[in-house]
């Protein structure tokens, strides 16, 4: 497994490393950085504080993603999911969370709020071009594979 060397600053006192929780874990928890406790209404969204800076090289970004477990017990979820962190940003981390559950949210200090991802970000090379090349889906979008009559990724 490669291993990148990521630099993080601790800018807010009470901020934590982000941690992984398991060995296999693809992504390390980050914890909410506030003073008091944050309560989400369903419905609202809010910016949390994580009191984190981070200098990611070049090529790289971190993915903000939804702990599974917040979402599926307290429906609280990251709104932008997933939030990029470019590698040339060096001001604080913030999360944006909403809840969409049917219950307040308290957020307390120190909660573990999503997951960060580090992935490799190549660069595009785009070609404008006149006629795109022929694929078995074509231009059918929004929810077509799998319909009777189109065909999916599987099919001969």
């Amino acid at each position: 497994m490669e291993t990148v060397s990521v630099n993080l600053k601790l800018i807010a006192r009470g901020a934590t490393v982000p941690s992984y929780q398991t060995l296999g874990a693809a992504g390390c928890d980050v914890s909410a950085c506030v003073e008091e406790p944050l309560h989400v209404a369903p419905g609202q969204r809010l910016a949390v504080p994580t009191g984190l800076a981070f200098e990611i090289p070049e090529g790289y970004e971190i993915q903000v993603r939804p702990r599974s477990g917040l979402a599926l017990r307290q429906g609280l979820t990251v709104l932008n999911a997933p939030g990029t962190i470019d590698s040339d940003y060096r001001g604080e981390l913030k999360v944006i969370l909403v809840n969409v559950g049917q219950e307040p949210v308290t957020i307390n200090p120190g909660d573990r709020i999503a997951q960060l991802v580090l992935a490799s970000v190549p660069k595009m090379q785009l070609n404008v071009v006149e006629i795109l090349g022929d694929s078995a889906r074509g231009a059918n979008g929004f929810g077509s594979t799998g319909r009777e009559g189109t065909p999916t990724p599987l099919s001969p």
